[in-house]
Formats: C-alpha cells, structure tokens, sequence
C-alpha cells in the first residue's frame, strides 16, 4: 500500500483509531466502532443518487440491484455522521473518489470481521465493489488481509464446517459421493461446529472431549474466564502444538508438533489464493513431530493404516479431489513457477490471476452465474454503553505480535512496549487518572488492571488494548463472546468498560509484582 501512495495512489483509512495507516492516507475516516455498515451503505447511497454506479456492469453481471438501493435508501449522510460521527463531507469525498477511480481495492482485516454482525460488515462492502465495478479486474477487487500466512489455507483444506476441501459444499450430495468414495469411508451431511458452537456444545455437556491443534483458545477466546471454565470442565483435552500454551497446560495429552513452516515440506496459501512451497530447514527439537506424522499415527493406533505419507504424497491426495482449485498444482510446477493462484484444474492452466474476471465477459455463458448484492442493515454492538460502562474499548494487534502471543511473546522486539490501557487524554483528565496510572478495567465479564498510556490515535470515549501479553494484562477476560450467526466470530471490537482508579493499596502491590516480574 505505501508502495502505491508513492506511485499516486489515494488511500482512505476507515478505523475508530487514527494508526499509522491512517497517518499515510489522504483521508481518515475514524468511525465510532460497530458502525461499518451504516458508513459503507451510506457510501453506496451517494454513489446512487449522484448517478456514479456502474449500470451496465450492474445489469450484466449482478442480481438484486433494487432491493439493495431500497436498503440504502435511508442512509443519508446526515444520518450516518450522526451514527458513525465521521463527517458527512469526508463520506461524500470517499464514495465519490472510489466510485471514479479507475482502479480501487477495498481491503479489510479483523475489524471489520470481529464483531456479532462480522458477514454483514463484509456484504456491505462486497455491495460497493458491484455497485461500481471494481471487481475481476487487474487493480481492483476486495480483500482480506490476513493477520498469519496460511489462514487462507487451513480454510482451502476443509477446516470450515461447512466445507470439503477444494471449496467443495459439504450438503452437496454429488460432491460428498465423490469424496466419500477417495476416502473410503462415509462423510456425515450435516455442518460440524464451529468453535464458538464448540464452547456452547462443552458448556450444555453434548461436548466432552476436544482436540486442539495449533490454537491457544484459553487465551485467545473471548470471554475467557468461560472458556478456561469449559476447556477445564472437559473428561478428555488434547493439544498439538509447538510450544506448551496456557490451553496445553490444561490437557491430559501433549502432543508435541514441528513448527511445519521450518521443520517440515509443505504448502502455504496466501489471501491472494496463491500456493506456495515450504521446505524443512531445520530438524524439530525434542520430541516434536510433523503434525501430518502424528495424525497418522493416531489413525494406526485407532485401526485404520495411513502409513506415513511424505508431505508431497498428502498434496497430491488433495489434489485428487480438489479438481477445480488444486488438480493442477503439482510440486514441480510450485517449485518451477514459485507458486499458483487457484483455481487450476488442470497442469497445463496457468493459475487464476483473478477470481471474478468472468464476470466482464460479454457471453452470458462464459460468465456464469450473477454476482448477487447481498442488502444489510446496521445493527449496534451487542455490549451496550451504558452509565455504569461508558466507555468503548476496542482491541487489536501491533505490528510486532501475534494474537495471543504464543508465537512472538517469547522473543524481544524494539517497537514492544509494555502492555498499556490507550486512552484519549481528555478522558484521563475527566477520570481523574494521569498517564502511567495502573487503573481497574471492569467489564460485564470480568475486570483487569493495567496502567493507562495517553495515547493520541484513540478518540475521547474510546480505549484500544492488545490480547498480545496475557501475563501482563489478561485481556480477554473483558471481551464479548457474542458471535456472528453466520460466521461464528465473537465480538472482540466491542466491548463496554469502565475504567476505575486502583486503590493505593492495590496500587503499590501492583508495582512491586511488576518490577518482581521484570
């Protein structure tokens, strides 16, 4: 992206807080949080009535025009300043600028997906994208950036309820046949849970036992005095992973896993669905193994000889029954080429540059099925603001870390301070706390001290925190665990806090165990 600003680029930044994204782009748009589809359809509202839409793409290759303009209707800019508190002039200057432009991205992270109306937020912007064209083509489109290299990836395999690998419908019968055939064995219809369900499923008992590879969710799940309650309360826990994290110090069974990225071969895909090889660099310390090596030979242990497949023969399986993403992508032509993008069905395609470049076909045929609009309304975060908890707080990461730390917590950075409430100055001065203070977070779930860092990214009314560092400030003990029916993630965005002076008692505990900690 600064790569673009130098070379003329625009960039509008939308985010509560003013970050160092922000300070590059010609436009800021610091939205109240949970407000991005009131914000995104008052954006499509003005590009309607000032007649900026692209019609004939929106006759050719989309459905549902009408009743996505009805939607918008009542989305005036008057109404969304006063929603969203971001100017009506500065909408105005962003529908208008991203409705001209020759080419425009719209790029989003977890802002816009952690919250209980995390699909929503996306539809509205994938509505922008049809309304103006700016998709299928070199320079435009919509994209998720990814906060790790492989997200993409462990969804492409078949780690989504309700997917096979390849993308595949899991309620398609046809497809489900297929599968079912390779493998051997029968596939139930039915979506499995996804991990908010799973903690719903522990907490009424339909879940007794679980198996966690590579994810840490005693510490990264929200609301997580429940989640440690219910991971605790289970008969059996086992966790694969490469280090022991706070939810493997709660299992029965370690097992110890290679970090794959360096200690084994395999593939990573990008948000861009590009392929990509790894090859092992170093040998796994201790007892560690493959992950692949351990699920094979769990599966001996229970009957069933896997044997032990090389990385490559596991690719090619997969590529036996994902005929339209990966057929394609043999070992030597990712190491040939340096990577694919799917879909590549067969080894003599070239790889998908872009995904919806068929919808810019003049041949009904070729073009296929219409992209749909799919019209949303704006709905408010579920943890209202009240009296007794005024303030907004907001969590995210920082450049230097990952989520809940397992991966980065161990290792010194030069842009890591120490774990810190951000808060507006004009708010601190309200409360009565000065910068550095240790203050008390309350939530409607739980509360934690940390002391308060000034901090001028951050709006009066609105606090911003990282799940980074638990052992400094166990965040997720405030955080809502209300979830997206559709995509089943939890609000992280959006939760109600007070913020409390520590009594001087609590107050010079709290500085002897954090020098003790140092």
């Amino acid at each position: 992206m600064l790569a673009g600003i130098r070379h003329g680029a625009k960039l509008y930044t939308v985010d509560p807080r003013r970050t160092s994204s922000a300070q590059w782009a010609d436009g800021w748009l610091g939205l109240d949080v949970g407000t991005d589809v009131a914000l995104a359809n008052a954006v499509g509202r003005e590009i309607i009535t000032t007649g900026l839409h692209n019609r004939a793409f929106i006759d050719r290759a989309t459905t549902g025009f009408a009743d996505y303009a009805a939607t918008v209707e009542p989305y005036t800019l008057e109404w969304a300043e006063r929603i969203t508190q971001v100017p009506a002039g500065m909408i105005r200057e962003l529908a208008h600028r991203y409705a001209t432009a020759d080419r425009a991205q719209l790029c989003w992270t977890l802002g816009i997906t952690e919250h209980h109306n995390a699909a929503d937020c996306v539809f509205a912007l994938i509505n922008l994208a049809l309304l103006t064209g700016h998709v299928g083509r070199y320079g435009s489109g919509v994209c998720p950036l990814r906060g790790q290299n492989n997200v993409q990836g462990g969804g492409d395999m078949g780690a989504i309820p309700a997917k096979l690998p390849g993308g595949y419908d899991l309620e398609d019968d046809t497809e489900r046949a297929r599968f079912e055939t390779a493998w051997g064995a029968r596939i139930p219809p039915k979506p499995g849970r996804h991990l908010s369900q799973m903690f719903e499923a522990m907490e009424t008992g339909q879940m007794r036992t679980l198996y966690c590879i590579g994810e840490n969710p005693a510490e990264s799940e929200a609301d997580a005095a429940h989640a440690r309650a219910m991971l605790s309360g289970l008969d059996h826990l086992v966790v694969q992973d490469i280090f022991r994290t706070a939810t493997a110090e709660l299992a029965d069974v370690v097992l110890p896993a290679a970090a794959d990225w360096c200690e084994y071969d395999g593939t990573v895909t990008s948000s861009e669905r590009r392929v990509q090889r790894l090859r092992k660099a170093l040998d796994p310390p201790g007892q560690a193994r493959p992950d692949t090596h351990i699920i094979c030979d769990l599966a001996t242990r229970l009957g069933h000889a896997w044997g032990r497949p090389s990385a490559e023969q596991v690719w090619d399986e997969l590529r036996s029954v994902s005929l339209k993403w990966h057929a394609g992508m043999s070992y030597q032509r990712l190491d040939e080429l340096g990577g694919l993008q799917w879909p590549c069905p067969a080894e003599d395609h070239p790889g998908s540059t872009l995904l919806h470049e068929r919808l810019w076909d003049t041949d009904p045929v070729r073009r296929g099925t219409p992209a749909p609009f799919t019209p949303v309304e704006h709905v408010p975060p579920v943890d209202e603001l009240t009296e007794q908890f005024p303030i907004r707080l907001t969590t995210g990461r920082v450049l230097d870390s990952y989520n809940s730390g397992v991966q980065t917590g161990g290792y010194a950075s030069p842009l890591r301070r120490r774990e810190a409430l951000c808060i507006d100055a004009r708010d601190g001065a309200r409360l009565g706390i000065a910068d550095g203070e240790r203050v008390l977070i309350t939530s409607r779930r739980g509360s934690v001290e940390a002391p308060v860092r000034y901090d001028p990214t951050v709006r009066p009314g609105l606090a911003f925190i990282t799940p980074h560092f638990t052992e400094q400030v166990d965040t997720n003990l405030l955080t809502n665990d209300a979830w997206d029916p559709k995509s089943g993630t939890a609000e992280f965005k959006a939760t109600a806090i007070r913020i409390d002076k520590v009594r001087a008692e609590q107050a010079s505990r709290a500085g002897r165990l954090a020098v003790a900690g140092e």
